[in-house]
């Protein structure tokens, strides 16, 4: 064989190859839940990287069946309403701030309102070493609640930690003295089922379904008069939610 054509051949594969490596790396990088979280409103025409994050956090989430293709089209628009309509926002298939805010996607200024939570340890949160604990919480206030009730429950445990109101650490809002009912009627060392679980990666992940609530209660059940001096946001299941 001409050692030429030899050197001439392996030189083209070895160029290919790189080729193969730089379009697999770049696939790789813009992967969903690889791309960057979205700092603009998108909205019916739009299209790209940060169009598939959304419908890749909508099809998690249940909202989204169709395709991660970075068009937003009549099928994204149609989960957009439906994810605004579960969360109590306003309802018009715009992917606007407080939309993406409540998806955990929103990267820019929230005016106070937490988008992400997924690496979140100030104030003492560690996702690791709290996921279990707060599923118990969950699972003790809001077991028989339809899931998206858990998942703001979870939320509600969250926005606290994060308020000056409330003590700095995960464990420190749930066993606050006469602060939930199963800690002193000792429901909150059931171990969490598979939903109650889930719901707390969720409210971690950035889900808050309340908009940030700091307080819930069941309005059938006797409570505080006092408590019904703060702000209502919107009523899950047969929990109430408010500021």
């Amino acid at each position: 064989m001409d050692k030429t054509v030899s050197k001439v051949g392996v030189w083209k594969a070895l160029f290919w190859l790189g080729i193969i490596a730089m379009i697999v790396g770049w696939g790789v990088q813009y992967l969903p839940g690889n791309i960057p979280t979205i700092s603009q409103g998108l909205y019916w025409g739009s299209s790209g990287q940060q169009v598939k994050e959304l419908q890749w956090r909508l099809s998690q989430w249940g909202f989204y069946n169709g395709p991660i293709d970075g068009d937003y089209g009549n099928a994204t628009a149609d989960a957009v309403r439906r994810f605004q309509g579960n969360n109590g926002l306003p309802v018009d298939g715009v992917a606007g701030k407080n939309t993406l805010v409540n998806l955990g996607l929103w990267t820019g200024a929230t005016g106070g309102t937490r988008a992400v939570r997924s690496e979140a340890t100030s104030r003492g949160l560690d996702r690791r070493g709290d996921v279990t604990l707060l599923a118990r919480a969950i699972h003790a206030e809001a077991g028989a609640e339809p899931y998206l009730g858990q998942v703001a429950v979870g939320a509600v445990i969250l926005n606290r930690v994060e308020s000056s109101l409330f003590p700095n650490s995960l464990s420190g809002v749930i066993y606050q003295p006469l602060a939930f009912e199963s800690v002193s009627n000792g429901f909150i060392n059931e171990p969490p089922d598979a939903d109650a679980l889930r719901a707390a990666q969720d409210a971690l992940n950035g889900w808050d379904p309340t908009q940030g609530a700091l307080f819930f209660w069941n309005p059938a059940k006797p409570v505080s008069s006092w408590i019904w001096s703060r702000q209502i946001i919107t009523q899950i299941g047969k929990h109430v939610f408010a500021l």
